[in-house]
């Protein structure tokens, strides 16, 4: 499997791991089981329960008679009949409108899509991370540009709606967004005589210090998974470059500026601290007890750099059940002298885009996806921080609140370097930093990954 595809895998695994507990916790909503919304899982599609009303349909001919199919990665519960629900609640507000939901594994999407949209069977709704990806997909010819049939209320979602655009139109939309920042133990941090969160550079490489005197490991980091590696290049860039380089030189493919070296030096001069765990190299980032989400979860590091799902992956990692109370969240800190602003948040979500030939109901649907009754169904169990801020009041725990409260309020979301690239640049630029951190190559070779597989050179 790929790097780019660990990552992805790595979000599934772990959405399924914050969705089981939140399903223990208050259950998780029924589909209604209409006739016009069928799903590849019948007993799913046949289960009980209610739906809130969605929104009425934006354009006049939303409600003509249409069927529509709709792929998404949601192949377990609660995820699964969330989905189901929403289809079901569609169609009873739009009986002429039916959705036959397939869901698909998420591995299997990186190879489904390229090909359906090579073809003529492809289906009307599909998963989208956007970025590079979606750029990628648009040379098929296949991809609905959703700018007209949005524009009225996509503005909602703040900066998040971005990382589905190519060249300013948008062709697919997020319902939920993820955000990396530092997951940590408070107590851990009062036993290191820590009392805030670290703000800048200079406070982080302290509190490094102050934890490796008190015996405890500063933080854990999965560099056997290889992607969580490219998480820490990956801010240590966004705090030095200016938002107009990271705007232009990332989809442009030309590292030119020199604040990319400077990531490269900031991330080897922490690295000469050595703030992880010891054979961090070997460490899976999500399997078992001991891995980084299993150390910090049990108390054995401080703090982990990892996505806003890492909570849920953690509660499945250890038997403290009062875990939640016992971690914070905290944003990457600024890096004094960078041209970078501390605003600006390392992330990316999930999204569906419309084929060529949908009907006007396609973006009516993924409209409904984004109203507040389905966020509020995201939010509550788990599956990922709703877009729509309405629906905030139904995060409950108050790390992923934070964590909230920080993507919409960050003045830019740059995109998870791996998607915002093309697939083959994205796990180049990946495979250089993780060799990086295994202490081979340069600062000036995670660079030249870029342009390399850019150009097509493997030299």
């Amino acid at each position: 499997m790929s790097i780019r595809n660990s990552r992805i895998a790595a979000l599934v695994l772990a959405t399924a791991a914050a969705l089981s507990a939140a399903a223990c916790g208050s259950g998780s909503p029924s589909p209604q089981g209409s006739a016009g919304s069928t799903s590849s899982n019948p007993a799913t599609a046949a289960s009980s329960g209610s739906a809130s009303a969605p929104t009425p349909g934006t354009t006049s001919n939303a409600d003509a008679a249409a069927t529509m199919t709709w792929w998404h990665n949601g192949t377990s519960d609660p995820l699964l009949t969330v989905w189901q629900h929403a289809a079901d609640a569609y169609h009873a507000a739009h009986p002429n409108v039916t959705i036959k939901v397939d869901p698909i594994q998420n591995e299997q999407f990186q190879t489904k899509v390229p090909l359906a949209l090579q073809g003529s069977d492809f289906p009307t709704i599909y998963q989208q991370w956007g970025g590079g990806q979606e750029a990628s997909q648009l040379s098929s010819g296949k991809v609905l540009d959703l700018s007209a049939a949005t524009s009225g209320w996509v503005s909602q979602l703040g900066p998040a709606a971005a990382a589905w655009q190519v060249n300013g139109k948008q062709y697919g939309v997020p319902y939920d967004l993820h955000v990396v920042g530092f997951w940590y133990r408070k107590d851990l941090f009062a036993q290191a005589g820590i009392t805030a969160p670290p703000a800048t550079l200079d406070d982080l490489n302290a509190d490094v210090a102050k934890l490796k005197s008190a015996g405890l490991a500063p933080i854990s980091i999965g560099s056997k998974d290889r992607w969580p590696d490219a998480f820490w290049w990956e801010y240590f860039a966004v705090r030095e470059c200016s938002l107009n380089t990271l705007k232009t030189q990332i989809p442009a493919l030309k590292l030119t500026d020199g604040c990319w070296k400077r990531a490269g030096d900031d991330l080897t001069a922490f690295l000469a601290t050595k703030p992880f765990q010891d054979s961090f190299l070997g460490t899976p980032a999500q399997q078992g007890a001991g891995s980084s989400a299993g150390l910090l979860a049990n108390g054995k590091a401080a703090m982990e750099l990892q996505g806003d799902w890492e909570l849920g992956t953690m509660t499945s990692l250890t038997s403290d059940k009062n875990l939640a109370s016992e971690v914070g969240w905290f944003p990457f800190p600024a890096v004094t002298g960078g041209q970078g602003d501390p605003g600006v948040a390392l992330g990316g979500g999930d999204g569906f885009s419309c084929t060529v030939g949908a009907p006007a109901a396609c973006a009516d649907f993924l409209k409904y996806l984004d109203d507040q009754d389905v966020q509020s169904q995201i939010a509550a169990q788990g599956i990922g921080l709703p877009v729509n801020p309405a629906a905030a009041s139904s995060l409950t725990d108050p790390a992923l609140q934070s964590a909230f409260q920080y993507s919409h309020s960050a003045s830019y979301i740059q995109t998870y370097f791996d998607i915002a690239m093309p697939t083959n640049v994205g796990q180049a630029l990946d495979s250089a930093v993780a060799d990086f951190f295994a202490g081979k190559g340069s600062t000036q070779s995670i660079i030249d990954s870029v342009s390399k597989a850019s150009s097509g050179s493997d030299k």
